[in-house]
């Protein structure tokens, strides 16, 4: 992985390949940002005119380059354009993001961006490290043909000895880990990352970091009752598994319980998807990567809190063996399910999480899933919806996502829209009214929350995985989408 220190000093003296600084818009013309004087000055104040004869309009994310002026020891000038975004923090980590990814087969960039505050600092270095970021490991006669990321990344910065300064590029560097984790677990291909292969994963990623890992294969997912996981599993020939892991702290006062989606690959089962809907469905266990890109991040930061982590994994297949609409599951617990459709299969592997979950007892439940289409409808590509059963834990959540960089959105769980998932067989069926089909799903799965116990449900089906080009810090394919939020919410709630 890319690594990343800090410097004080000037940034025009430092020798590298490039060195970074930031443009924002002014009038008609560009401004430079906080970190940029010393670059400026060793071309003379011809630099803002060169830049403006080059297009450059300090437009979000825009990257700029042209060579150095003999005074600067880069190779290169890279301005880069940080908009003028209401959240500034965020703005700055997109455009970090940006131009270490316009960087890549660099061997060293320095980054000259405004980071006089440790919450500078840390989006900085949020955005360089997570930005650093690519994929490449299937490549092989194409593998020239790409990059690798940015290998080390020197951030300027005159309080580079400032303790709290330090703690945020501490913080960064584990969250970059647990982001990079879950996004090559998305982007492993189904064939190589069955129920199994993805236990196994939890399994390594843990071994070193003192968490406690407990894996349950099919016989004992029978002995203990779990009808929604062996139920969407049943179809495959690769069987499914329930993970557990566990944070522990001596002085925890609090006790928050994770749980994240893992379908390894979802065909639709019986109901099969269109195949226009099929070929990024190796993303459906991104909610599951990012309660494991997430546990690792916490047991390094090591917060005053207890977490354990639920990792439902499941691959949902049509063969003879599969479930059927109109079949009838019992999940954890006693409840019974009417499966109208087996395409709503996420449901089903999490309603048995967070009723095993919940029997520990844990202050707060979050879980996050690919769950709905029906949330890209409604948000877009780039937004999460948030829904919980308790409003000042839905309104911390989109506020501790608002602050580590993740688009999410409150959305409400409407109680008259139970009643569409009333079955003539069993206790509630899996699928219920089309419209508000994200807010049906979360009405599903509270029904499955202990009650009083405070749940929030993150639906995170648009902004998992990245069907279009890369922009700022967020690539291609998987982004770790949750990973943030949920170490966010741990840092939070121990804080509390």
């Amino acid at each position: 992985m890319t690594t990343i220190d800090l410097k004080s000093g000037d940034a025009s003296r430092i020798k590298a390949d490039a060195v970074v600084i930031g443009i924002t818009k002014r009038g008609n013309g560009i401004a430079f940002s906080e970190g940029a004087e010393a670059v400026e000055a060793a071309y003379g104040k011809s630099l803002k005119k060169t830049l403006t004869a080059m297009g450059a309009n300090g437009r979000a994310g825009q990257v700029t380059k042209l060579p150095a002026a003999a005074g600067v020891s880069a190779t290169l000038v890279v301005a880069v354009g940080i908009g003028d975004r209401p959240n500034a923090t965020e703005g700055l980590r997109r455009a970090a993001g940006a131009a270490i990814r316009a960087l890549a087969g660099s061997q060293h960039v320095v980054l000259a961006l405004p980071a006089s505050t440790a919450a500078e600092v840390g989006a900085a270095a949020d955005g360089a490290l997570l930005g650093a970021y690519a994929f490449l490991g299937y490549r092989q006669s194409t593998a020239g043909d790409h990059k690798s990321p940015v290998g080390k990344v020197t951030l300027v910065t005159a309080s580079a000895r400032r303790k709290d300064v330090i703690a945020e590029l501490t913080r960064s560097k584990a969250i970059a880990r647990g982001v990079h984790l879950a996004r090559d677990l998305v982007n492993t291909p189904p064939s190589d990352l069955h129920p199994k292969e993805f236990a196994d994963a939890a399994v390594a990623a843990c071994r070193s970091l003192k968490l406690d890992v407990e894996v349950l294969d099919q016989r004992a997912l029978a002995r203990g009752k779990f009808g929604g996981i062996l139920a969407v599993g049943q179809g495959s020939a690769n069987p499914p598994r329930l993970v557990r892991i566990a944070y522990r702290h001596p002085r925890a006062k609090k006790h928050l319980a994770l749980v994240g989606k893992g379908i390894t690959f979802d065909s639709g089962g019986i109901s099969l998807k269109p195949p226009a809907q099929m070929d990024w469905m190796k993303s459906d266990m991104s909610g599951a990567a990012a309660v494991l890109g997430a546990m690792t991040t916490i047991a390094r930061l090591r917060p005053t809190i207890n977490v354990t982590g639920w990792m439902p994994l499941a691959e949902n297949m049509p063969s003879g063996s599969a479930q059927r609409p109109s079949d009838v599951i019992t999940i954890r617990g006693g409840k019974t399910v009417e499966v109208l459709n087996t395409d709503a299969e996420g449901r089903l592997v999490l309603a048995d999480a967070l009723v095993r979950a919940g029997e520990e007892s844990p202050d707060v439940i979050v879980d996050a899933a690919t769950l709905t289409g029906a949330a890209l409808v409604a948000l877009g590509a780039g937004t999460a919806g948030v829904m919980a059963n308790d409003d000042d834990l839905r309104d911390s959540v989109h506020q501790v996502a608002t602050d580590v960089g993740e688009q999410m959105w409150p959305m409400p769980l409407p109680p008259e829209l139970r009643s569409s998932m009333d079955s003539g067989v069993a206790d509630i069926a899996n699928i219920g009214d089309r419209y508000g089909g994200m807010l049906v799903a979360g009405l599903f799965l509270q029904e499955f929350v202990p009650d009083g116990t405070p749940w929030a449900h993150l639906d995170i089906a648009g902004p998992a995985f990245n069907t279009g080009e890369p922009s700022g810090y967020t690539p291609k394919g998987g982004t770790g989408s949750a990973v943030r939020t949920f170490v966010g919410l741990a840092r939070a709630l121990a804080a509390r």
